[in-house]
């Protein structure tokens, strides 16, 4: 389905419109994992395609012994690869649950992650699963100049995907949450990273959405006014900023941008800028992510409502 058509209905599926992903991800579920090794070895070159599907695979994957299965049998990067995000996972959901097995976990994803480095050292996918694992047990490396707060964090492991890739987007959202409030960080130190981060980035780069990103987690619904705070002028000038010198690049990209196209989309749609938010919902088309319409309520009933203030179709009976 071509992503700026909509028939009626929401495509939840965080594979979007990358058809040989989705046949993956429909292969994993049924136990066979040649069409993974596929998908990932030919993103071999394009990091972010390759981080995202080795993410999509690896939550498919993690309620299953196909990784293992997989390693055991053909071992190899994507092999290793894919074992590396799926223990990555499964430590993260046991960290979050309160497991106390998280911590044989932590180091069975650990072991896994240097696994997958050396088989393929110049991809930075592994080294960006050793940093969501960082919130676990996490470091303090002192922080560059340049931020107020100067929050301590994993600046050193962060600092070595930056020289495998600069601008990695999951590199960057990873490395933020870890200073996010739930995680063990502060509210003043995550607004610093945030700021800091994008004002780094290109002016053409989704990294100019990770205040945005921000100020979503930093969402309090109790507070006087919270639904407003996106009328700010700070917010809808980055918010602005990004539909203007990012949005007109995603007809360039070889899959839908869904989940940064959500958070711009939301910000337009917070900030009562209904016809700049009705352009990006059109680049979305029927893709949907979760985030960052659950912290709302229910992520299709708020999706809704904004599509339809923007005077887009919405889901039959929606």
């Amino acid at each position: 389905m071509a992503a700026g058509s909509f028939e009626g209905q929401y495509v939840w599926s965080p594979a979007a419109n990358d058809r040989a992903l989705a046949h993956a991800c429909m292969d994993v579920r049924a136990g066979r994992y040649l069409s993974a090794h596929g998908v990932l070895r030919e993103a071999r070159e394009d990091f972010e395609v390759r981080a995202h599907r080795s993410l999509v695979l690896a939550s498919v994957a993690a309620d299953s012994d196909l990784a293992e299965r997989w390693l055991a049998e053909e071992p190899g990067p994507e092999a290793a690869l894919l074992w590396a995000r799926v223990a990555m996972l499964r430590a993260l959901r046991m960290a979050d649950a309160g497991d106390r097995r998280q911590g044989a976990l932590a180091r069975i994803a650990r072991s896994a992650c240097e696994r997958a480095a050396k088989l393929l050292p110049e991809d930075p996918t592994p080294w960006v699963a050793q940093l969501a694992l960082t919130r676990l047990d996490r470091p303090q490396d002192p922080a560059p100049q340049g931020l107020l707060t100067a929050p301590a964090g994993p600046w050193y492991l962060f600092a070595h995907i930056l020289r495998l890739d600069s601008w990695h987007r999951e590199a960057h959202h990873r490395f933020l949450s870890f200073f996010f409030t739930r995680y063990g960080g502060s509210s003043s130190a995550s607004w610093d990273v945030a700021a800091f981060l994008s004002q780094r980035a290109p002016a053409a780069s989704p990294l100019r959405l990770l205040p945005l990103v921000a100020l979503v987690e930093d969402y309090k619904p109790s507070e006087l006014l919270a639904d407003h705070t996106w009328e700010q002028p700070q917010w809808i000038s980055a918010a602005l900023g990004v539909h203007r010198n990012w949005l007109p690049q995603v007809a360039g990209y070889r899959f839908t941008p869904v989940l940064d196209l959500a958070y711009l989309a939301h910000a337009l749609y917070m900030a009562k800028r209904e016809f700049e938010a009705r352009e990006v919902f059109t680049a979305m088309g029927p893709y949907a992510s979760r985030m960052p319409w659950s912290v709302f309520g229910d992520p299709e009933e708020q999706l809704t409502r904004a599509r339809r203030s923007c005077g887009l179709p919405v889901p039959h009976g929606g």
